[in-house]
C-alpha cells in the first residue's frame, strides 16, 4: 500500500490500488476502521481523510484499466471542485457484510432511491448537517448513501467510519450483555431484582405528596423482577423526567462516578409505580449494566468488548472517542435561534474522556458498519460470521412483547407498541397505523439515530444523525415508510 501523502493542496490527494486477482484479501485503506471486503470486478472502496481520497479497486475482471484510470482522475477533479461533496453510494462494508443489488433481494432500486431526495431535503433545507443510511435485506447491503456533514465547522463530510454518538441505541448491545448471562444460567427473568442487588429490597412505591411535602408511601404489590427491570415496568425513572420521582434522581446526581455508585444512590428512592403496571422510560438500563458487573465479575466496558465488540468485528464501538480516532468524531447539532447550531463539539466533548460510568443507557458511540453488525447478528438469531453471542431462541425470547395487558410503550405520546427485553416491538399493524411487520424491532438514540430489524422481512433499517432532540422531526417515521415502500417482492 502507497504511504499516506501530506497534501497541501486545496484539491484532494488520490491514493489508488489496484489488486488484480479475484480473491477477497486486499490491502487496507489507510485509516479505514470497517474491515471491508471487495467481492466484484470493478467495486471500488472510497474513503475521504484530511483531504486524501484513497480508493481500492478490484480490477480482477475489468478489462479497460485505462478507462478506469480516467474515471478516477475525473472524480478527483468533481470532488475537489466540491469540498465536502458526497461520495455517493458507498459500499465499503464490514466483512460478513456483502453487497447486492436490489433487485437480487427483493427491493426495487427506483424506489429505494426515494431516499436520495428525502435525505437531501433535510440538508438542503439545513434541518441536519448529515445523515447516513443504510438499508440491508436477506444479509446483503442494498443502499448505503453519506449525506452532507459529519462536521460542518471541519469541512469533514459523512463517511463509513463517521463516529456518533449512539446514546439509547446503546440500550439493545446492553440488553443482549445481560441475557448473555441469562444463558449462563446466572439468574432468571422472574427473580426479584434485590436477590442480586441487596440494596433494593423492601422498596416502597410512590403514592402522592404530603402537605409538607414528603411522600406517601405505599408497599409494594409485588417486587420488581428482572424481566420488569428488562422492558422498562419495574417503577423506576429517569433523572431527567419531570415527576416527582426523577427529581429526586436528579438531586441526588443519580449516575455518580461509577454503576456501582448509582445503585447506593437510587436505591432508596420509591418506585414511582406498581411493578408491572405501566411502562415508563427509566434508568433500568443502568442498573442493568450493573447487573452484569455483578454476575460476571468484569466491568461493563470489559464485558461488552470481550464478549460482543470483538466477537462481532465491532471495532469502532466503545464508551469514548480515541485521541487516534477523534478525526472521524462527528459534530451533534440543534437549533439555536432558528438555525442549526453545535450542540456538542467534537474536540470539546465529554466523549473524549474515558469514563468510569459505563451507562447501559447511553453511553456508547459507534459507526454504521458496527452497528449493522450487531443489527444482522440479532437477525441471524445471534451470530455473525461464525461468533455467536446469543441463541436464536434467546433473541426471539427478548423481541417477543414483555408488557402486561393493556400496557404499551409511552415515550413523547401514548403508542400502541410493545417492549420486549431491550426493544420496542410492533404488536398491531393497524393501532399504530403505518407499514412493517408484527414483530419488527428496535429503538433510537437521543441525537436522533435509529435502527429496526424485522425478521418476517429479514430487513435492517439504519439511520445514523447527530442531532437534538429526536423528536425535532419525522425522519424516523419517513424513512422506514421509504424502505418500506421499496419491498417488491
Amino acid at each position: 500500500m502507497p504511504a499516506e501523502p501530506a497534501n497541501t493542496s486545496p484539491l484532494p490527494v488520490c491514493v489508488l490500488t489496484i489488486f488484480a486477482d479475484e480473491s477477497k484479501d486486499r490491502p487496507a485503506s489507510p485509516g479505514t476502521s470497517l474491515d471491508t471486503r471487495i467481492d466484484s470486478p470493478g467495486q471500488r472502496n472510497y474513503r475521504y481523510e484530511k483531504g486524501v481520497i484513497h480508493m481500492v479497486i478490484n480490477a480482477g475482471r475489468v478489462r479497460h484499466i485505462g478507462l478506469l484510470l480516467a474515471v478516477f482522475c475525473a472524480s478527483t477533479l468533481v470532488l475537489g471542485s466540491s469540498p465536502g461533496l458526497s461520495l455517493g453510494a458507498s459500499w465499503a462494508y464490514a466483512a460478513d457484510l456483502g453487497k447486492a443489488a436490489p433487485a437480487r433481494v427483493g427491493l426495487s432500486a427506483e424506489r429505494l432511491e426515494r431516499l436520495t431526495p428525502f435525505a437531501q431535503r433535510y440538508i438542503k433545507e439545513e434541518k441536519l448537517a448529515g445523515m447516513t443510511l443504510a438499508v440491508m435485506r436477506k444479509g446483503k447491503i442494498a443502499y448505503l448513501e453519506h449525506f452532507g456533514m459529519a462536521d460542518k465547522a471541519a469541512g469533514l463530510p459523512m463517511s463509513d467510519d463517521t463516529i456518533f454518538r449512539i446514546h439509547s441505541m446503546t440500550k439493545p448491545i446492553a440488553s443482549a450483555a445481560l441475557m448473555m448471562l441469562y444463558e449462563e444460567g446466572r439468574f432468571e427473568l422472574s427473580d426479584p431484582l434485590a436477590m442480586y442487588i441487596p440494596q433494593f429490597a423492601g422498596l416502597k412505591v410512590f403514592n402522592g405528596v404530603n402537605k409538607d411535602g414528603t411522600f406517601r408511601l405505599a408497599e409494594t404489590k409485588r417486587p420488581p423482577t428482572i424481566q420488569d427491570l428488562m422492558s422498562h415496568s419495574a417503577g423506576f425513572s429517569y433523572g431527567r423526567s419531570t415527576d416527582p420521582i426523577s427529581q429526586v434522581y436528579q438531586t441526588r446526581d443519580y449516575k455518580g462516578a461509577t454503576l456501582s455508585d448509582m445503585i447506593d444512590r437510587i436505591a432508596d428512592v420509591p418506585l414511582l409505580y406498581q411493578p408491572g403496571e405501566r411502562w415508563v422510560y427509566s434508568i433500568s438500563v443502568d442498573i442493568q449494566a450493573r447487573l452484569v458487573e455483578i454476575l460476571s465479575g468484569q466491568t461493563f466496558d470489559v464485558f461488552l468488548k470481550k464478549r460482543i465488540f470483538e466477537p462481532l468485528g465491532m471495532t469502532d464501538t466503545d464508551f469514548y472517542v480515541p485521541a487516534d480516532k477523534t478525526a472521524r468524531f462527528a459534530a451533534a447539532y440543534e437549533f439555536q435561534d432558528g438555525k442549526i447550531a453545535v450542540a456538542d463539539a467534537p474536540k470539546q466533548s465529554r466523549f473524549l474522556t474515558k469514563p468510569t460510568f459505563f451507562s447501559g443507557s447511553g453511553g456508547l458511540v459507534s459507526t454504521t458498519g458496527d452497528y449493522l453488525r450487531f443489527a444482522q447478528a440479532m437477525l441471524n438469531g445471534g451470530t455473525l460470521g461464525g461468533n455467536r453471542i446469543l441463541s436464536p431462541k434467546t433473541v426471539e425470547l427478548m423481541t417477543q412483547n414483555h408488557l402486561a395487558d393493556g400496557v404499551t410503550v409511552n415515550l413523547y405520546a401514548p403508542t400502541n407498541m410493545g417492549f420486549g427485553l431491550g426493544v420496542q416491538v410492533r404488536t398491531s399493524m393497524t393501532k399504530d397505523p403505518g407499514t412493517g411487520s408484527i414483530g419488527e424491532y428496535g429503538w433510537g438514540g437521543a441525537a436522533s439515530t435509529y435502527f429496526w430489524i424485522d425478521p418476517q422481512e429479514e430487513l435492517i433499517g439504519l439511520l445514523m444523525t447527530q442531532f437534538y432532540p429526536s423528536n425535532a422531526y419525522r425522519i424516523r417515521n419517513e424513512f422506514h415508510t421509504l424502505v418500506y415502500q421499496a419491498i417488491v417482492e
